[in-house]
């Protein structure tokens, strides 16, 4: 929301006192004087007039986790272990899963409560690629590339998958690229060629890439610098 507005829609200003606030340089933002009526709030911005306290702001969460198989992308399951019993109880509140991965799917999770930086980095219309290791029962043939890059059609859906590119690492493994999280996108789309996939881990969503110290279950807090990248 725009700082004017947010300050607008409060019961004890109207907007030409909003203005003047501004203009006198009476407002700070996460202890910054911001006099933009335009400038970006959100529910983790701390926002003072003077030395009134409107909004204290939430503490914004962002965690990377290497998700072992034999667990769920859910908050909760009434038969399954969680991605978030995997943390603490002190950080699990308001926590939402950025691009789930199936049960027996390893690899990189994002988890964050911040929804609007989540979106950014899961949406189709962002181009951010999806990265995983794939490791299929039969061989990938090379004619497998061009198909990736020209799309599968999935008729459930009625769409045609976006391109994606596919390297060839050894006779039955491969990365793979994409940019959508269609229902089992993954393994339908070697399905089209008969290919059971029996290995699935992701390795990196657009520029976060697993950490490698991080061993199955382990997590950390995401860097300033990984944050700001989406």
């Amino acid at each position: 929301m725009r700082l004017d507005r947010f300050l607008g829609n409060l019961p004890c200003y109207n907007r030409q006192q909003v203005r003047l606030l501004l203009i006198q340089r009476r407002v700070r933002v996460d202890g910054e004087v911001v006099a933009d009526p335009l400038h970006e709030v959100r529910e983790f911005s701390r926002i003072e007039v003077d030395e009134q306290l409107h909004q204290a702001g939430r503490p914004a969460r962002y965690l990377m986790l290497h998700k072992p198989t034999g667990c769920v992308s859910a908050t909760h399951d009434p038969q399954h272990r969680t991605v978030l019993d995997l943390l603490p109880a002190a950080l699990r509140d308001d926590l939402h899963i950025a691009g789930r991965l199936d049960y027996n799917t390893t690899g990189l999770l994002i988890l964050t409560n911040d929804g609007q930086w989540s979106r950014r980095l899961t949406q189709p219309r962002t181009k951010l690629p999806k990265v995983y290791r794939v490791q299929t029962e039969d061989e990938i043939g090379a004619h497998y590339v061009d198909k990736f890059q020209a799309g599968f059609y999935f008729a459930f859906e009625d769409l045609t998958t976006q391109p994606a590119q596919l390297d060839i690492l050894g006779p039955r493994e491969a990365r793979l690229a994409i940019v959508e999280g269609r229902y089992h996108q993954v393994k339908r789309m070697f399905g089209h060629f008969q290919n059971k996939v029996v290995g699935l881990h992701r390795e990196r969503m657009g520029p976060i890439e697993l950490d490698p110290a991080l061993g199955p279950g382990e997590f950390r807090v995401l860097s300033t610098a990984e944050i700001a990248a989406v």
